[in-house]
């Protein structure tokens, strides 16, 4: 089976940038100190925990999902090809 890399990848992006957005703004919203959310803002330069923060978090979460999703998917082609040599 072949997965389409770049719709796996955009599919991982999307998870991975509205989790950081969502996760966010819940935790604003319930007054929470985001200390787990705050430390993104070391790889994700820009991010920080307020609501304008989370839209530059969900940018940076849907590019690298993007990535690593395209990534993850490159390597599930190799593993089948590797294991199931047709």
């Amino acid at each position: 089976m072949e997965i389409r890399k770049r719709a796996f990848g955009l599919a991982i992006g999307l998870f991975w940038g509205l989790l950081i957005l969502l996760g966010t703004w819940w935790l604003l919203l319930w007054g929470s100190p985001g200390e787990i959310f705050s430390k993104a803002s070391s790889f994700y330069i820009g991010y920080s925990y307020s609501w304008g923060g989370a839209v530059i978090g969900f940018i940076y979460g849907l590019v690298t999902g993007f990535i690593a999703g395209v990534f993850i998917a490159w390597l599930y082609e190799i593993f089948c090809k590797m294991l199931y040599k047709k």
